[in-house]
């Protein structure tokens, strides 16, 4: 058994994503599909997969079904899986990790599931090994700039029903592997592409991030604005894949090259630490776009009146802790009076994490986005 020339596709987002994440593969000339909480299904060529792994801005994973069966005991599941076309994905002597969810199945033991299928792996990849800690795989692929050494198997069980699929990425993908220098409670990179989506912006305008932190939302803004792929500097799972010709992802990095342009507007990030201006520097010089964002130390009270047009977007502190809260409700009162006094034109789009912070700011946000951060329900609110 081989893969097909048309790959059954599945890209996986944070909750409450899923349409920007389909709008996103709709602008690859990709067709979505089915879109569940957590992800969205679509079809592709070995060539679109590769212009999906590398272009998309807010999945954090992409897999290849290999397989669907049923299976309600544990030889049965050993002699489906023996016709599952492991050697397509997996070259000799490959390290493959068995990520394994099971719910409501007769088969509910998810070491077990994974121990039969290590076993109707071996007779078919010659030296397979197999990585048991998901710790362990995860350390293994660290380096970005290496092509991952674990092949990830995704298995889920659901009611009797294995659907089996093939991890194409690796490292999940908000891992551009420019943010190396790191601020407090930092967003990851997919989100900050999502509230950029979700916002109002466009790349024609202009955009300050005051509460910048390490820089990520600027400098995703400034990789959307010069059109440069979020995963330009990594490597993919699926460049290992037997079945996949060598030149794949060069010539998707080709493709993405040529969407490249020079940023127009004016992008800022500050923030009244040192420390957070110093991370964020570093962080777009990897990045490649140093030339394309500003990076200043200055507190929110020292911004500059502009009469012209633009977009405030941020994640302003939410933090709950002990006598933390008055100071907020000034932080968020502040945002909005600064605005309303020296950038009457511009725009806010925020992460929120508290609707009474919100009401400090003073003027009318819309909600147009229910998601998380770091295990916290958030809202994208924007107003103007």
């Amino acid at each position: 058994m081989a893969l097909p020339k048309i790959l059954n596709c599945w890209a996986t987002t944070s909750p409450g994503v899923e349409t920007l994440l389909a709008s996103e593969l709709r602008g690859l000339g990709l067709v979505p599909g089915e879109i569940e909480p957590g992800g969205v299904e679509f079809p592709a060529t070995a060539a679109q997969l590769a212009d999906a792994v590398l272009q998309l801005r807010t999945a954090n994973r992409v897999a290849v079904r290999l397989a669907s069966f049923d299976a309600r005991a544990f030889g049965e599941l050993e002699r489906r899986a023996a016709k599952v076309p492991w050697e397509e994905v997996l070259k000799p002597g490959a390290s493959v990790h068995f990520r394994v969810t099971s719910k409501q199945s007769k088969l509910f033991h998810e070491d077990g599931i994974a121990e039969r299928l290590e076993c109707a792996v071996a007779p078919l990849v010659k030296g397979a090994v197999a990585v048991r800690a998901p710790s362990d795989a995860e350390k293994l692929e660290r380096d970005l700039t290496r092509v991952p050494r674990v092949q990830r198997i995704i298995v889920r069980a659901l009611r009797d029903e294995f659907t089996i699929s093939a991890d194409a990425c690796g490292a999940l993908l908000h891992l551009r592997g420019y943010r190396q220098d790191v601020a407090k409670a930092p967003m990851r990179e997919t989100l900050a592409a999502a509230l950029l989506m979700a916002s109002g912006w466009n790349p024609a305008e202009a955009l300050l991030d005051p509460f910048c932190g390490s820089g990520t939302i600027a400098i995703e803004a400034a990789l959307m604005a010069r059109g440069i792929a979020p995963g330009r500097a990594r490597r993919f799972a699926m460049e290992t894949w037997p079945a996949m010709n060598s030149n794949i992802l060069s010539d998707a990095r080709k493709r993405a090259k040529v969407k490249e342009k020079k940023a127009t507007a004016r992008i800022e990030g500050r923030d009244r630490d040192a420390g957070a201006i110093a991370a964020s520097v570093a962080n777009a010089e990897r990045a490649g776009v140093a030339d394309s964002v500003t990076f200043k130390q200055a507190p929110l009270s020292s911004l500059e009146p502009d009469a012209g047009a633009g977009w405030v977007v941020t994640n302003p502190p939410y933090g709950e802790r002990i006598g933390e809260a008055g100071a907020l409700r000034d932080l968020y009162a502040a945002l909005g009076r600064v605005l309303h006094e020296r950038r009457p034109e511009w725009g806010l789009a925020m992460l929120s994490a508290d609707r009474m912070l919100e009401g400090h700011v003073g003027m009318e946000l819309r909600e147009v986005l229910q998601t998380t951060n770091g295990g916290i329900a958030v809202r994208v609110v924007r107003g103007a």
